[in-house]
This record gives structure tokens, C-alpha cells and sequence, in this order.
């Protein structure tokens, strides 16, 4: 069962708990640069395993040395728990 959208009080109190992460299109976004693209590449990697293990899965695209991350939770049409669990941690692995 996948979770309620929440409402936009419960998102900007989420929010101030993440670092850099800001609302863009009714998505949660985030972009990353890294050294280089082998160490984008690897982030993206570790960042799909977490995603697997919550069954939700980024948006993201990479150029070279940036990662850009719009998280939101599609079949309810809006951001949810999930967004902001994987959210944190993906800043755990940066």
C-alpha cells in the first residue's frame, strides 16, 4: 500500500530536515557535483540500491560530473513518506 500524499505543511517541516534539497515542479530536487564521473557514476549506484530496497525509484539524470534528483511519488501525484525517507538517505551517501 503505497502512502498518502502529504500536505504542504507536513513537506516544508520534512524539508528543513534535508540539506540542499529544494521543491521544483511538485518534485523534491536535489543536484549533486562530484569530482569527477566515475565517483557521479558510483554515487548513483549505491543511491539505486537504496531505492530498490524502499521499491522507489528517482528520476535523476547525469552529466559528467553532476547528478540531479527529483524524487516524488507518482501514483498518488504528489511527494509522500517515501520521498523523504529515500531523500535522507541519499544524503547519507553523499
Amino acid at each position: 500500500m503505497r502512502p498518502n500524499p502529504y500536505t504542504q505543511q507536513e513537506i516544508e517541516t520534512e524539508l528543513l530536515t534535508l540539506k540542499d534539497w529544494s521543491i521544483k515542479d511538485k518534485t523534491l530536487t536535489k543536484e549533486i557535483t562530484f569530482k569527477n564521473f566515475i565517483e557521479a557514476f558510483g554515487f548513483m549506484a549505491k543511491v539505486a540500491l537504496e531505492a530498490e530496497k524502499l521499491d522507489h525509484h528517482p528520476d535523476w539524470s547525469n552529466v559528467y560530473n553532476k547528478v540531479t534528483i527529483h524524487l516524488s511519488t507518482h501514483d498518488v501525484g504528489g511527494l509522500t513518506e517515501l520521498d523523504f525517507k529515500l531523500a535522507k538517505k541519499i544524503d547519507k551517501l553523499i
